[in-house]
């Protein structure tokens, strides 16, 4: 009987245990559904402050390469001037910061972008003032593949060697050389289209129709400038050039222009169709560099035949020798006639010597000694610091 009440009661305690075990698992099991539902909400918020953070990144990538695709650079030079006229006994002594350039350039894409170029020439500019404001470069570029690349819009001439790389620290002497800036004439820049073709390494060509010069009565090449302002697009001009650089440190170049009237279609005068070719070289080797250019222009026309200007030439050639990062000294022939009709009494003959310090690689110091010969009779020296960035 004992034996029997106490298995009883064993059992009766056994049951009661595992009653109250199974509450406590019930109780259990609750609380680990609620710990689960806390740790999905704590991942839901997790997930969703990640995404919040990537969006966040994104946006600020993309307004980084914004502004990072947009560019703004320049250069300025000022020039100081002591020339004396030996036929007149005037003298030229001139301090003039002669540009102020800023450029602004945009990558749209990888293949498509836009550059402009903004000049202030003479410090002031307006009515009774020396100097200009001129937009010399205004375009957008692209690259159809790695073959083709175009431009339209307003650009430079693909002509000479100062024309489109013209920047102080890039040259020798105070002043741009005389060759190319009354025959060419440099700085030059039209509107139109370009198409650039990399037919080879090393080997491209260009081809550009533009607008065109517009001489006045005296037929002077740079005069006939017109800055594409409201420019007279009555005659457009056809430009091809061909450039190999496919040798360490040659550069070879030539450039043909045709333009049916340089008067675009004056009434009263011959039409003067004209035609330009100009070529030139670059070679270096080591530290010492020599370039040579030579430009002529042939004009149709009895008018301009009849002031010596159908025929308008010259060249000059440029031995250098940079002995470190920071000293170069050059010097230069100049030979150039635009009126080469008129005889050999109007050939003008200018050398230059000097030297260029860079302060640093886009800062220069320069000073060169001039003497004028030829038709012209003057000496002198020149003065100038430049930057670019």
């Amino acid at each position: 009987m004992k034996k029997t009440l106490i298995a009883a009661a064993l059992v009766s305690a056994f049951a009661s245990q595992a009653a109250i075990a199974s509450d406590e698992t019930q109780e259990l099991r609750k609380v680990i559904e609620q710990q689960q539902k806390v740790l999905q909400d704590l991942e839901k918020r997790l997930e969703q402050t990640e995404q919040r953070v990537e969006k966040t990144a994104d946006a600020v990538e993309e307004t980084s390469s914004a502004k990072s695709a947009t560019t703004i650079g320049g250069y300025g030079e000022l020039h100081y001037n002591n020339i004396t006229d030996n036929k007149s006994g005037k003298d030229k002594k001139d301090i003039d910061f002669h540009r102020f350039v800023l450029f602004f350039g945009h990558e749209f894409t990888e293949n498509t972008r836009f550059f402009s170029e903004l000049e202030i020439e003479h410090a002031l500019s307006g009515d009774d003032k020396p100097g200009e404001v001129e937009l010399e470069q205004a375009y957008v570029e692209h690259d159809f593949n790695e073959m083709f690349t175009g431009k339209a819009g307003l650009f430079l001439m693909p002509v000479g060697i100062i024309n489109e790389t013209h920047e102080p620290p890039a040259f020798y002497g105070v002043e741009r050389n005389p060759v190319e800036k009354n025959i060419l004439p440099a700085t030059w820049w039209e509107a139109g289209i370009n198409l650039n073709i990399k037919a080879a390494p090393g080997l491209a060509f260009d081809g550009a129709i533009t607008s065109g010069l517009k001489v006045d009565d005296t037929y002077n090449i740079r005069g006939g400038r017109q800055k594409v302002a409201k420019a007279d697009a009555s005659d457009l001009a056809y430009t091809a050039r061909i450039k190999y650089t496919g040798v360490a440190g040659l550069e070879l170049a030539a450039t043909a222009q045709y333009q049916s009237d340089l008067t675009q279609g004056k009434a009263g005068v011959d039409t003067a169709s004209a035609t330009l070719l100009t070529a030139h070289a670059i070679y270096s080797i080591e530290n010492f560099t020599v370039k040579a250019l030579y430009a002529q222009w042939d004009i149709d026309g009895k008018e301009a035949e009849a002031l010596g200007r159908d025929e308008q030439n010259g060249w000059y050639i440029e031995p250098s020798y940079r002995f470190n990062e920071s000293i170069g000294i050059f010097a230069r022939y100049n030979e150039y006639d635009n009126n080469a009709g008129n005889g050999d009494d109007t050939k003008v003959e200018q050398t230059n010597v000097g030297i260029n310090y860079w302060l640093h690689e886009n800062v220069v110091f320069k000073a060169d000694y001039e003497k004028v010969g030829g038709a012209k009779d003057a000496d002198g020296f020149n003065l100038g610091v430049g930057y670019q960035f």
